[in-house]
């Protein structure tokens, strides 16, 4: 497991009861978690003091509860790179901490390049990692369904002195905007996928992601450059696991180009107990 332990500004104090107790700057939060089967017979103490709980709903979703007045939202720091965070309506926050150790991939693998790399970062919610490829020189092509969450990306990028960096930012379905850059020519020497388990394009198309990621992956490949640099796949799916995934990619890109693919659960680390919780898989193809 890679684990994003670098955070200054985020802790993940304890988990226990398909619960998270999270540091969010100065902002403690409790988030459900499905993978948190277990409960610690020493909680932290802070379970008591939480800022905001969220409480999931017999019926689907959820909501917030408050302990204290909060902001609408506030801007936490991972290195060069800020983001506005803020409880949202699906227990999120606008960011996914364990994927920290990712971009801290990207940079390196950019920074190494010795060359200019165009990035396509497709599902990119608010670009975190977009603005890690950035910052590390590359120009990337930002892309979600959702409008909201594009805007979001912006905002991050303007907090992190980053909004003069040559980054498209593109609303749309990633299927049909695959499609369209096929048939326009366009390539790019990195792709970054963070498809969601199900969810709706821009009018309304069901996603599921079992069923529609293997013709993604085959429309990836046709948009990889002739010279590539790496290909990034992140999984929230149960389904997927690692060696899925590796699978995945060894029947797609690897058979337009020879890479080395691997592929691992990422996650974050628990303070309470000095352990760590899984948060989903990466697969990775180098070239």
């Amino acid at each position: 497991m890679r684990i994003a332990e670098n955070w200054k500004e985020y802790r993940l104090i304890d988990t226990s009861g398909g619960d998270r107790l999270e540091k969010w700057g100065n902002v403690t939060l409790i988030r459900p978690d499905p993978q948190v089967i277990w409960k610690n017979p020493s909680p932290a103490p802070e379970w008591d003091s939480a800022d905001a709980v969220y409480n999931r709903s017999s019926s689907g979703g959820g909501s917030w509860s408050y302990n204290r007045k909060l902001p609408e939202g506030w801007n936490i720091r991972y290195g060069d790179l800020t983001f506005l965070v803020k409880p949202t309506g699906f227990k999120h926050t606008g960011l996914f901490p364990e994927q920290a150790v990712n971009w801290e991939l990207c940079d390196r693998l950019i920074r190494g390049a010795g060359r200019e790399i165009n990035v396509l970062n497709l599902f990119a919610y608010t670009g975190g990692a977009t603005l890690a490829c950035a910052k590390a020189g590359a120009k990337v092509c930002h892309l979600d369904a959702v409008k909201n969450m594009v805007e979001w990306g912006k905002e991050n990028a303007r907090l992190s002195g980053l909004a003069d960096r040559p980054i498209r930012w593109i609303t749309d379905d990633a299927m049909k905007f695959l499609g369209r850059e096929i048939r326009r020519g366009n390539r790019y020497d990195g792709i970054i996928l963070d498809p969601p388990s199900y969810g709706r394009g821009t009018n309304g198309e069901l996603w599921k992601l079992e069923d529609c990621i293997y013709e993604l992956m085959q429309r990836c490949t046709e948009v990889l450059s002739d010279k590539p640099l790496f290909l990034l796949l992140n999984s929230y799916t149960t389904g997927l696991s690692p060696s899925v995934m590796a699978y995945l990619l060894k029947m797609t890109v690897g058979q337009r180009f020879t890479a080395d693919v691997s592929a691992e659960e990422i996650g974050l680390p628990v303070e309470r107990t000095g352990m760590a919780v899984p948060c989903g898989n990466s697969a990775l193809a180098l070239f």
